[in-house]
């Protein structure tokens, strides 16, 4: 399996390039375009009870597709439905945690399942549950926006708005909390922040889907007009 990815980092796509009998797996809705000979199969990955959890918990869908190959290989091509970026982690057996929405496409062979976050993501507008992602191939994830990585070294600490934190890797520690006190939170302007320590990588996105939503929300017409 090849992953390319094009037209970064505004209206990014990620091409899949498949061997005979070859699988991806991905959100549904997020496939663009296919081969002929690349078959489709909707399920719960998982069954039923980690479907609901993946997606009432985790912020994804219920159902997931797995693309198949034929015999002589195929391509499917994946976006996810806003604008912005996707990166592809390669996974060697590690486990790396996402964002709810975050999670675009993945090597059948990744596992995905939500997470419990704790009393640490309370306030975080994604909810109380992260995705979390395990095993072996490529792991396709998306941004509002473009995506960059940070680096942390064992110990270093970095602090980042909730709401653009996309993913992080194993052994990254992390604890959300309010910029100052509610009154200096709701005039400035400003919420939560997460709080990274590492070692490990952190990655996250240029723009907010929530800071957007705020921004458009007064500009739109009343229902009246």
């Amino acid at each position: 399996m090849q992953v390319e990815i094009t037209s970064k980092p505004a209206f990014a796509i990620a091409h899949v390039t498949l061997g005979p009998g070859e699988q991806v797996k991905a959100e549904t809705g997020a496939m663009v375009a296919k081969s002929p000979a690349v078959e489709i199969e909707t399920s719960t990955q998982g069954g039923i009870l980690k479907g609901l959890r993946r997606s009432v918990l985790g912020g994804e869908s219920f159902f997931m597709n797995t693309f198949t190959a034929g015999s002589a290989g195929g391509r499917v091509s994946f976006a996810p439905t806003l604008s912005g970026d996707i990166v592809n982690w390669s996974m060697q057996g590690q486990t790396v945690y996402l964002q709810s929405g975050a999670y675009l496409a993945s090597s059948a062979s990744v596992e995905v399942d939500s997470s419990w976050g704790g009393a640490k993501t309370f306030f975080s507008s994604e909810g109380l549950f992260i995705l979390k992602c395990m095993g072996h191939g490529d792991l396709m994830v998306s941004s509002y926006g473009a995506i960059e990585a940070i680096q942390l070294q064992p110990g270093e600490q970095y602090t980042i708005d909730t709401g653009h934190i996309v993913g992080w890797s194993e052994g990254v520690g992390y604890n959300v909390r309010k910029v100052g006190g509610w009154k200096s939170t709701f005039l400035s302007g400003e919420g939560l922040v997460v709080d990274v320590t590492g070692p490990g990588v952190v990655y996250m996105q240029t723009r907010s889907i929530d800071d957007f939503i705020s921004w458009l929300a007064p500009k739109l017409p009343n229902k009246s007009n």
